[in-house]
Parts: structure tokens; C-alpha cells; sequence
């Protein structure tokens, strides 16, 4: 690999001297509160990152550099409030030139997921790539403190899907989010209700199916959105581990029917808390609910205070 494009861990503390002002770099634990990273848990990181880039089964999304690629990331700082226009690169690793060529995914050559490390905003863009190979997209981020951005691509000719991943700060006046807390499996998303049924086991897959409804009656009508019904990314608490969720069936199939319920099939790597985020599209429409599901002993769905998308 391009010693030029390994990539050591962040690290980072919150500076008491700008009192509320959020420190850019702070980092967030698995419930948002800020806490300063240990030489070990840098360490940690590094080694994760040095067996993604080696082509091990790590999750997508903890790493920068992972099976030849690079992100490069052009904007790593935002203005909490302000719109930013996110750009970024995918390279080869080997060479450092840029990805050009891709292979279209639910509709897309690049899907760009953005996420505060406490899980409270989220958002799933599609930039436009240049002929350069350099993607870019607006996006304004509501509060203060870490993100992490996803890159979910194919390469052209490429079997497998890719996820890299990159730090964003954010800076402006933080406050800590609430602590998750368990709630019901019901969320309500700009006038719908939709309910999570399902349960996963660590390293085995599992399914998961979400129902829509609204004013109490099912929506027999769901809009393909992506190739799909609905849309679902799931992320670990704590690191953020990219989960790759594939829908069950697809419009037009002649088996899959446009609602109420949308099912999908992922496979959690470990035990914990991930954050699951439903995109669906009704009426031109589309709509995001927010779900927490606990995984493994004691697993469960539990709700956090507030969301962005």
C-alpha cells in the first residue's frame, strides 16, 4: 500500500477555554458524551484500519483505506448550520489516482451516508462525480460535534460493494444528546407510523420488516425509492459500523407488494446497540424513521431524543 495513504487515528480533546463553543475533534462515545481518546483506543484504531486495508472481514465504514481503495475526503470541517458543499475523491489505493468508473447500485454509482457520532443526525445524499472523479454534494448539518461520512460504492468490475469511511467535525456551540433510552418499536415519521418487528443474532443473518401505516390504515402504495420500497442503513453504536442491508424483493418483481410492510435481511456483526434509519417514499415523498435495536442479550428496540435527515 501508498505509505502516503495510511491513515493514523484522530485524537482529539474538548478545549475547556471556549467554554460552550464545541472543540473541533471531540470525540463521541457510543451516547454522545464527549470524552478524549486514550493511546490505546488510537491504537486500536490503527490496527483496525491496517486489517480493513489488508482485505480481512472488518465492518464497512471504520475504515479510511479498505480493499485497494482510499477516500479522500477534500472537506473535513463544517459550520453547524451552515451549508457546506462535502467533496471528496475515491482513489486507488496502489496508485493514488481517482475511481472513475463505477457500477450503479439501487440506481446509484455513490451512495454518501452522514452521521453524528451519537446518532441523532443522519443523512443520505447523492452527489454529482465530476469527470475529474471528484464527487460533491450540499448538505447543511444541524448541530455541532463528530460525524462520520460513509462512501457506499462498486467499483466498475469490482464483485463486492465497498464502504469507506472519514471523520467530519462539525463546529458551533455543542451540547451533549441524551442518553438512548428503550421506547417503543413504533415510530412516527412526517404523519406515518411505522413499526419494527424482527430481531437479529450476532453473525447470522436475520430479518428485520418495518410497517407503514397512516392515521391507522396500512399503505398499500409505498413509491419505489432506490430500487426498492424502502431503504434501510444500520449503524453500530459506539463506532459507527457500516451495515449493509439489502431489502427483500423489488418493485416489479410480481412477489413483492408496494406496502404496508417492507422487509429487509442484515446480519449484525457483533453484540450492541446499532441505529437503524428506514428511507421510504410516499406521495413523491420521502420520509425517514429513526430506530434503536439492541442486539444480543436482552435485545430490543429503545428510541433516542431527536433526529435529523
Amino acid at each position: 500500500m501508498n505509505t502516503g495513504l495510511k491513515i493514523t487515528a484522530f485524537a482529539a480533546a474538548v478545549a475547556a477555554t471556549f467554554g460552550t463553543t464545541y472543540a473541533v475533534g471531540a470525540s463521541v462515545d457510543t451516547v454522545g458524551k464527549p470524552v478524549a481518546h486514550t493511546e490505546d483506543h488510537g491504537e486500536r484504531r490503527a490496527k483496525q484500519e491496517k486489517r480493513g486495508a489488508d482485505g480481512d472481514h472488518t465492518p464497512g465504514g471504520l475504515q479510511i483505506v479498505a480493499d485497494g481503495y482510499a477516500l479522500d475526503l477534500r472537506t473535513p470541517r463544517a459550520e453547524a448550520g451552515d451549508r457546506t458543499d462535502l467533496r471528496f475523491r475515491i482513489l486507488k489505493s496502489d496508485s493514488g489516482r481517482p475511481v472513475t468508473q463505477y457500477t450503479r447500485d439501487h440506481g446509484k454509482e455513490l451512495h454518501l451516508i452522514v452521521a453524528s457520532r451519537d446518532l441523532t443526525t443522519y443523512r443520505h445524499l447523492h452527489p454529482v462525480r465530476a469527470a475529474d472523479g471528484t464527487w460533491s454534494v450540499p448538505a447543511t448539518l444541524p448541530e455541532a460535534g463528530d460525524y462520520r461520512v460513509f462512501a457506499d460504492f462498486r467499483p466498475e468490475r469490482a464483485k463486492e460493494k465497498v464502504t469507506l469511511g472519514a471523520d467530519l467535525a462539525v463546529t458551533g456551540a455543542y451540547a451533549p444528546a441524551p442518553t438512548l433510552a428503550p421506547s417503543s418499536t413504533t415510530k412516527v415519521a412526517g404523519g406515518y407510523e411505522v413499526r419494527l418487528d424482527g430481531a437479529l443474532t450476532p453473525g447470522e443473518p436475520g430479518e428485520l420488516t418495518l410497517r407503514v401505516t397512516r392515521r391507522g390504515k396500512p399503505v398499500t402504495d409505498l413509491q419505489p425509492y432506490l430500487g426498492a420500497y424502502g431503504h434501510l442503513v444500520a449503524l453500530r453504536s459506539g463506532d459507527l459500523a457500516y451495515l449493509h442491508v439489502h431489502p427483500n424483493g423489488e418493485p416489479g418483481d410480481a412477489t413483492t407488494e408496494p406496502g404496508p410492510e417492507v422487509s429487509f435481511t442484515a446480519t449484525a456483526p457483533s453484540a450492541g446497540t446499532y441505529r437503524l434509519f428506514l428511507d421510504f417514499r410516499h406521495e413523491g415523498k420521502v420520509r425517514t424513521a429513526p430506530f434503536t435495536l439492541r442486539v444480543g442479550a436482552g435485545g430490543g428496540a429503545a428510541d433516542g431524543q431527536g433526529h435529523g435527515h
